[in-house]
């Protein structure tokens, strides 16, 4: 294959055994998230790009080396979404959503970042996020962790671990971050050339930095914990009551952070030690001024964003049951006349069987063949015609997943007989 028509390095295409993990993760996803109240919000690729610069923070490592930018024909600076959530609140300002109005939304979908790609990481990824809009309180930061524990035991995973941080307030965070210099300033020998980087930029990213390196120096940095201003450790200590009331399992880890200038007080992810480096499967927090900080009115809110790509992983890891699409019934047609029969009467069970997944044996064969296919397919039975059924209008049924006999019904009773294998 030429070069020119490769796919583009660390965007993959979906298919085959994997896509049924997927199908699986949106439709858990689909019905947990509406069963608490969360309404779906579908939003564009591209973005402009100081929607971003304004959002994540110019000096992030996501806008200063991660995003893909470019300028459009008439001159405008457009970004293909690294994240979502700055184009939730914009979605929201646009369309005066937050106008005396609280809204819980959620999306999925692509997301792109320039990075190197490795397992769990690629430069195209697809996320599923919740967020909810105009709520003060402690209440939905629970809710949301809820809903993604909920989703997990749907899912058949077992080994996430929930690690919960507060931020504070900019004011508090402030004063922190002055703390925080200072410790790392007198330690400067110890800081790789990273974090040397960031010292200035933002300091506190030092703190989840992957190096093993820097464990001790950072373990006994100074926490944000202990700098917290009133209203917000009470926030966060109502947060642990309201998780430990509903027997949500939790450590308070103070250098979780996240990669983002918009959070506030509560952060979280839940991680796992099953996918090497890339330990967070889910992450969110609260940004309480992100909506004042790109044009709206002061609103509070709150939300996560999940990692499809790493789901599926540990779906597959621990061997999760997914439905992989296999057909109810397979139609075997042998002859002209058993085709042009047999594809009416699909139809027709398909109207009278609303779901019924039934699979058409196209492009001729013989009976032999067309039955191993039918077996091939994982189909439950074989419904079966040839010259002397379509003569006289009979159907034979021929079970492939018991040792039942094959038995034969009219067409008129077909979906009825149909109906009974899939009880």
């Amino acid at each position: 294959m030429s070069k020119d028509i490769q796919p583009v390095r660390g965007m993959n295409d979906v298919y085959g055994e994997a896509a049924p993990y997927w199908n699986r993760v949106e439709v858990v996803a689909q019905t947990v998230l509406g069963a608490y109240g969360y309404h779906e919000i579908r939003l564009p690729l591209l973005e402009r790009t100081e929607l971003f610069k304004r959002s994540i923070g110019e000096g992030t490592d996501v806008v200063q080396k991660e995003m893909y930018t470019f300028d459009s024909r008439g001159g405008t600076s457009l970004t293909l979404r690294p994240e979502a959530t700055a184009s939730c609140v914009r979605a929201c300002i646009t369309h005066g959503l937050l106008h005396n109005q609280r809204q819980r939304l959620w999306y999925r979908g692509p997301m792109f970042r320039y990075e190197r790609p490795q397992k769990g990481r690629y430069r195209q990824f697809h996320q599923i996020g919740a967020e909810a809009f105009g709520f003060v309180g402690p209440d939905v930061d629970a809710e949301l962790i809820f809903l993604s524990a909920r989703m997990w035991s749907m899912l058949g995973l077992k080994d996430l671990r929930l690690h919960i941080n507060s931020l504070g307030t900019p004011e508090s965070r402030y004063t922190y971050r002055e703390k925080l210099v200072d410790y790392l300033q007198a330690n400067m020998e110890a800081l790789d050339d990273d974090s040397r980087r960031r010292l200035d930029a933002n300091p506190l990213r030092i703190l989840d930095s992957k190096n093993p390196d820097l464990r001790k120096v950072i373990s006994a940095a100074p926490k944000i914990t202990d700098y917290l201003d009133t209203e917000s450790a009470r926030h966060f200590d109502l947060l642990q009551q309201l998780l430990s009331d509903s027997g949500i399992a939790y450590t308070v880890d103070p250098k979780l952070v996240r990669g983002l200038d918009y959070y506030t007080r509560t952060v979280f992810e839940w991680e796992t030690d099953q996918l090497g480096a890339q330990a967070a499967v889910c992450s969110g927090g609260r940004y309480d001024g992100l909506v004042e900080q790109l044009g709206g009115k002061p609103t509070p809110a709150t939300g996560w964003a999940l990692g499809v790509e790493r789901l599926v992983e540990l779906m597959r890891l621990a061997d999760s049951p997914v439905d992989a699409g296999e057909p109810h019934v397979y139609l075997v047609m042998v002859g002209d006349a058993a085709t042009r029969a047999g594809l009416a009467l699909s139809e027709q069970l398909r109207g009278q069987l609303p779901g019924l997944r039934l699979w058409n044996h196209c492009g001729g064969g013989s009976f032999k063949s067309q039955l191993k296919a039918a077996d091939r397919s994982g189909a439950r039975v074989a419904v079966i015609l040839g010259e002397s059924e379509v003569s006289e209008r009979q159907a034979g049924i021929k079970p492939l997943r018991s040792a039942t006999d094959q038995s034969s019904c009219s067409w008129d009773e077909l979906g009825e007989r149909v109906a009974a294998f899939l009880t």
